[in-house]
C-alpha cells in the first residue's frame, strides 16, 4: 500500500489496495490512519459489487440510510448519486457537509464511480481544520460557544435534490429536518478543531439577529473554501472516494451537461458534534 498526497491541505490517494477482498483488521487500521490524517482518501481500479462496497463501508463504520432518496432494494444504505443526460442540476451541487441538519451528522461518506462523463464532473474537497486554524485568535475566540442552525430546506441545496426526489424519493420520511451544532467542533478522534458550518445547510447562528448571522456567515462561507484549503479529484470508472464529514466539505462540479454521471454512495453514522 502506497500513499500519494494530492494537495497541501488534504487528500491522499492509496495505491496498491484491492477492495474486492475484505481488508484484514490490521489493514483496516492502516487505512483508517491514512483517512484521519488526510481527511479524504481516493482509490482507483476498484470494480466493486454492491456487497464488496458494503463490506468496505462496514469495515470503516456503520452504514446508514440517506433521508431523502431510497437506496437499492437489497442494499438500502446504498443510493445512486446521478445526473442524467437531460438534467441541468446536479445532486448536491454546492459546497456542503453531508446532512448537518441531522442531530448526529455522518462520520463520513463514500462514493464509488460507475458511469463518468467524457470530461468534467470532478469533485472539490475543502479542509475545515485549515479553515479554522487560519483564522485570527480573536475570531477563533468569537466563534467558540456559538451554535449554527442547520436546515434541510435551504433553497440553494433543496433544488439540487429535486430530480432525484422525483425519480427515487423516499416518501416515508419527514419532509424537513433541523438541528443546532457548534460553529467550531472538536473532532472526536483527532482532537483537532474544525469549522462546522456550510453554505448549503447553515441558515443562522443562535443568539444573533438575522443581519448579524448573515454578515458573519457570509465571511465564513467564503473563507472556508479558499483554494489553499482544497483539493480536486478527477473521477474515472471504478474509483472510490471516502471523506471525513466532520472536518471536510465537498462540492461536485456541474460542468458536463448532456452526459450521464452515476456514482454509488454510502453514508456512515456519526455522533453529536461538540
Amino acid at each position: 500500500m502506497k500513499i500519494k498526497r494530492i494537495a497541501g491541505a488534504l487528500g491522499a490517494e492509496i495505491i496498491g489496495l484491492d477492495l474486492t477482498q475484505s481488508p484484514s483488521s490490521d489493514l483496516t487500521k492502516e487505512i483508517r490512519e491514512v483517512f484521519l490524517k488526510n481527511s479524504v482518501i481516493f482509490l482507483r481500479h476498484q470494480p466493486l459489487t454492491s456487497q464488496q462496497f458494503m463490506n468496505f463501508a462496514i469495515a470503516m463504520g456503520e452504514p446508514i440510510q440517506y433521508p431523502f432518496v431510497k437506496g437499492f432494494d437489497d442494499f438500502p444504505q446504498i443510493i445512486e448519486v446521478k445526473k442524467l443526460e437531460h438534467e441541468k442540476v446536479n445532486f448536491g451541487g454546492v459546497w456542503h457537509s453531508d446532512t448537518t441538519y441531522l442531530e448526529k451528522p455522518p462520520m463520513g461518506s463514500m462514493l464509488l464511480s460507475k458511469e463518468i462523463p467524457p470530461y468534467g464532473g470532478d469533485t472539490l474537497f475543502a479542509c475545515q481544520y485549515a479553515a479554522y486554524e487560519s483564522l485570527s485568535d480573536t475570531m477563533q475566540r468569537l466563534l467558540e460557544g456559538l451554535h449554527g442552525i442547520n436546515s434541510s430546506a435551504k433553497a440553494d441545496v433543496s433544488k439540487t435534490r429535486e430530480d432525484r426526489i422525483k425519480s427515487d424519493g423516499n416518501e416515508s420520511l419527514p419532509k424537513g429536518f433541523s438541528s443546532s451544532h457548534p460553529v467550531v467542533r472538536t473532532h472526536p478522534e483527532t482532537g483537532r478543531k474544525a469549522l462546522f458550518i456550510n453554505i448549503a445547510h447553515t441558515t443562522g447562528i443562535e443568539g444573533l439577529t438575522d443581519k448579524e448571522s448573515a454578515s458573519l456567515l457570509s465571511f465564513l462561507f467564503e473563507h472556508q473554501v479558499k483554494p489553499e484549503f482544497t483539493c480536486r479529484w478527477a473521477w474515472e470508472p471504478d474509483a472510490l472516494a471516502f471523506w471525513d464529514n466532520r472536518c471536510a466539505q465537498h462540492n461536485p462540479i456541474n460542468d458536463y451537461h448532456g452526459f450521464r454521471r452515476v456514482l454509488h454512495r454510502i453514508t456512515l453514522q456519526g455522533d453529536k458534534p461538540v
